[in-house]
């Protein structure tokens, strides 16, 4: 390994740990000997990369929308072909990895932006703007959904997107009080029958079978209801 690639390597090392270390323990309680003890590296090499703590807590928001952003394009529910399989697919797949420590699965745009939405507005404006992104990747499914099953309903989809991340969000917060991940999967389910409501008003095989269940004329994909 050349000098080059070991920054790089020691840069995301960094990052990674402050992803850990601010979802733990928020960011006003995270120190940089944190996040060095946490990612085996010397103060010095932190400040090789990055100028403080708000410089790293900036870079670790992107770091963390770009590492989603990948996960949440290769799930399964991406190679859906219907919208509304894709956006209960989505729910599907944000309960399925409810998994590990608090810290594996809360979001860190959320930490960070409860914290500092006041006192650190750089941080405030990088976690809006990925949050607001990954909810406008959303809204396109939505759209399409809403154009097939739900044309004249009175929300927007970008509206809509934006519910689902504040429930989302919510979710993770009750998370955190009850120190576990079953009362978010349980949110989440919630939400899953309300997104069906807004897309079908009757009853569906969406609405009927809960999520990971198929019906039992479905061959493995979700059942789509009839459209109008």
């Amino acid at each position: 390994m050349n000098i080059s690639e070991s920054q790089h390597d020691s840069k995301l090392k960094l990052l990674d740990a402050a992803m850990h270390v601010i979802r733990a323990k928020g960011y006003a309680a995270a120190r940089v000997e944190d996040i060095c003890e946490s990612a085996g590296l010397t103060k010095g090499s932190f400040f090789h990369h990055f100028k403080g703590k708000e410089d790293v807590a900036l870079a670790a928001a992107d770091h963390f929308a770009a590492t989603a952003a990948v996960r949440f394009a290769a799930a399964p529910f991406r190679s859906a072909a219907d919208p509304l399989d894709r956006l209960l697919g989505y729910i599907d797949f944000r309960k399925a990895i409810l998994q590990g420590a608090l810290s594996d699965f809360t979001c860190l745009l959320g930490t960070m932006v409860q914290e500092t939405y006041d006192s650190h507005p750089a941080i405030r404006a990088a976690c809006d703007s990925h949050l607001s992104a990954h909810s406008a990747a959303l809204a396109k499914d939505i759209a399409d959904a809403k154009r097939l099953y739900a044309p004249q309903a009175p929300w927007s989809a970008d509206s809509l997107a934006l519910y689902i991340q504040a429930v989302i969000q919510g979710a993770f917060i009750l998370a955190k009080a009850k120190q576990g991940p079953s009362i978010a999967g349980e949110c989440l389910e919630h939400l899953r029958r309300y997104l069906v409501t807004q897309f079908h008003p009757t009853t569906t095989e969406h609405e009927s079978w809960p999520s990971g269940k198929r019906s039992p004329r479905s061959s493995g994909s979700t059942t789509t209801p009839k459209r109008r």
